[in-house]
């Protein structure tokens, strides 16, 4: 509807009482996203009354508010021909296999080489809702993190997703390889996530202020001074699984990040040498299921583990 609609007017009717401007734009705006308005709004595309309003601001019985919607900026992103798994694909979706060291998107530092631009490089659609920078993209996964994605290809597929998201309507199942064994070997981490206080690239555990964040785990087989893990979250915050399993004291091996990377003190050379050739995060997306957004109809798609992970976890068995 906005892509068709770039100017439109509105006027506040006394059955709708004082609502904030950001709650109304979205009940008369159903196609647009709610970070879409709240953009719009701050960027001074909504006028009310002729001024500039804040997305909190209350509205009176005929107030006019007028939209302009921006028209979507041109892309800088240049196609890449990147081979790419896809396990899925029909005219609303996507569902792709992203490998190891694949950045989701472009980012400080990164301007080519992502899964965007290998998006860009096959024929076909992407969705527009994320910006021109993220064509497509409803999730992420951490650069060193394998596994499963879905991808929208039009707006309204791309809506529904992100709402059965943020629903917690989306299972989501991870494989880990941390240090230790957890104590109890099934059990569920429920602690508020943000912003490191000092550093900002990391995420911490946040008691005030933080964000929601659940994670249940299970242990599915130890090895020697390791535990493999299969992982489901209740909620999708940056870095949830790591920092939670750090919390735990189980560090994900190979997490630079948050503390997994002390191979000197494995006692076995041979345990030692294949955990450094591993040379990454031992995280894997495993199960990703959702409704498709037309049909309303349940897909569960599964991702085996990369040859390297099954290579370390087979090395662990005969060290063992």
């Amino acid at each position: 509807m906005l892509e068709l609609e770039r100017n439109l007017a509105l006027v506040v009717d006394e059955s709708e009482g004082r609502p904030r401007l950001d709650l109304f734009l979205a009940r008369h705006l159903p196609d647009a996203s709610r970070s879409s308005i709240r953009r719009w709004i701050l960027s001074g595309d909504v006028s009310l009354e002729g001024r500039r309003p804040k997305p909190s601001s209350r509205l009176r019985p005929g107030d006019r508010v007028v939209l302009t919607v921006p028209a979507p900026a041109p892309s800088h992103l240049v196609p890449e021909s990147i081979p790419l798994g896809v396990l899925h694909e029909d005219p609303d979706l996507l569902v792709v296999l992203k490998p190891a060291g694949m950045v989701v998107h472009p980012g400080a530092g990164v301007r080519s080489g992502t899964l965007v631009h290998a998006l860009l490089g096959r024929e076909g659609s992407l969705s527009t809702v994320g910006g021109q920078e993220r064509p497509g993209i409803v999730h992420r996964l951490d650069r060193d993190t394998s596994g499963l994605l879905v991808v929208a290809k039009n707006d309204a597929a791309h809506r529904s997703l992100s709402r059965q998201f943020a629903g917690r309507q989306v299972g989501k199942v991870y494989l880990a390889l941390v240090w230790g064994r957890p104590d109890p070997p099934k059990g569920r981490i429920e602690a508020p996530l943000g912003r490191h206080p000092a550093v900002r690239t990391r995420i911490a555990i946040r008691p005030i202020g933080g964000r929601e964040a659940v994670t249940d785990y299970r242990i599915l087989e130890t090895l020697g001074s390791f535990s493999f893990l299969e992982i489901r979250i209740l909620t999708g915050r940056t870095h949830q699984i790591r920092v939670h399993l750090r919390h735990l004291g189980h560090a994900v091996v190979g997490d630079a990040r948050y503390g997994g990377c002390g191979f000197k003190r494995v006692r076995s050379p041979a345990v030692r040498e294949v955990l450094e050739a591993f040379g990454r995060l031992a995280l894997h997306a495993s199960v990703l299921e959702f409704r498709h957004p037309s049909t309303w109809v349940v897909m569960r798609f599964h991702a085996p583990l990369p040859d390297d992970f099954e290579r370390l976890l087979s090395r662990l068995r005969e060290a063992r």
